[in-house]
């Protein structure tokens, strides 16, 4: 199982993985030794892997051991395919997200399956959307794709020559980490089409667009959680044939809590990432779509921090649009409006930018720690 993660490798790797030839491949950030080191550790490209393993791709968490999702080269063409069904036809992407993670390489591989030449945009130095407009000009062909995460939509919508860019394009899909609604509602205004997508390496990537699974996915939901089924997903981890996740061929069961209703998902937040406090639960993510309706408040993290009496409280780091400085009282204020009193939250962190992990998640270890440091408990 060959390494790497650089364009000129990846490329021939992935046609090869789309066909079901070749050995399956390991994508790792080469720049990053310690990072690459801990992947190979973890994940041994070294040893055997099944014959109808194409690809192995790591999920984005910075804590514990590694997991590698192994992809067929069936689930990624379908994958591609439902993409481009859903969308209006194939057409020519513009990669701006790194090519180690699975957005970025899905990107390539609907290229590939389009039979279009990826239009890249350089972001090993960060996403500067001063150069979106350059890149989106350099594309050819009838229809116009990309794929960001939400903080570059942010960027994006503040750089009126990058929102412009965007929309012109056919579609922008947006995942990796929740839109916030004011943001999907900007773009919108802005004439981007915008396509929420909800997905993870365990299943190709984004196989739910605004709420309604691609054909060949399946959605259902047990006890809350959202289990996710069909012909995008992974065959397990590897190394790991026994991880709950996979227990029922076919399926995975995810972390999310959410509701499926007349055939659109409704994803609440993480199971994992609930906060109890005062004994009563409290998702983070419903707390966060309150705090973004605030007009100082551009993008925010609510999670958990130790207390004694609360068992947890609830905080939050914010990035502020720019000239305001929300205080911690005018935001407990908005969230009471709209959401129990245990909900507001009891510590405010201020930032010039959230920490990031994986495809534009937000680090939330990394946020905890600084949170933690800020704490005068």
């Amino acid at each position: 199982m060959p390494t790497g993660s650089g364009l000129g490798d990846v490329l021939p790797h992935l046609r090869e993985a789309l066909e079901g030839n070749g050995p399956a491949w390991l994508p790792i950030p080469t720049s990053d030794r310690r990072e690459a080191r801990r992947l190979s550790d973890a994940l041994s490209p070294g040893e055997t892997i099944d014959d109808d393993v194409a690809l192995v791709v790591t999920t984005s968490g910075t804590t514990g051991v590694p997991k590698g999702a192994m992809l067929s080269a069936s689930a990624l063409r379908a994958s591609g395919t439902a993409t481009h069904d859903r969308l209006g036809g194939p057409g020519a992407w513009l990669l701006a997200l790194p090519t180690h993670h699975i957005a970025g390489i899905q990107v390539l591989l609907r290229s590939i399956l389009a039979g279009t030449e990826p239009t890249v945009l350089d972001v090993s130095g960060g996403f500067l959307p001063e150069a979106l407009a350059g890149a989106v000009a350099g594309m050819r062909g009838p229809r116009r794709y990309t794929a960001l995460v939400p903080t570059q939509l942010i960027k994006s919508l503040d750089a009126p020559a990058a929102a412009e860019a965007l929309a012109e394009l056919d579609a922008v899909l947006v995942g990796g980490a929740a839109t916030p609604l004011p943001v999907y509602e900007r773009a919108k205004a802005a004439g981007i089409n915008v396509v929420r997508t909800y997905g993870m390496s365990e299943t190709c990537g984004g196989c739910v667009y605004e709420g309604v699974p691609l054909d060949g996915a399946q959605v259902r939901i047990e006890d809350g959680r959202v289990l996710l089924g069909g012909a995008m997903i992974a065959r397990g981890y590897r190394g790991q044939p026994d991880h709950p996740a996979f227990a029922e061929p076919g399926w995975f069961r995810t972390e999310d809590a959410g509701t499926f209703d007349n055939g659109v998902l409704h994803i609440s937040g993480r199971l994992d990432e609930a906060i109890t406090t005062g004994g009563l639960l409290v998702i983070p993510q419903v707390v966060e779509a309150v705090l973004v309706t605030h007009p100082s408040i551009s993008e925010c993290v609510v999670l958990g921090l130790p207390d004694e009496r609360l068992g947890q409280r609830v905080a939050v780091a914010v990035v502020p649009t720019a000239g305001t400085t929300p205080t911690l009282e005018e935001l407990r204020e908005h969230v009471v409006r709209e959401l129990d009193a245990i909900a507001a939250p009891r510590e405010l962190a201020l930032l010039d930018e959230l920490p990031l992990h994986g495809p534009g998640k937000p680090n939330r270890a990394k946020l905890r720690e600084l949170l933690l440091t800020h704490s005068p408990n």
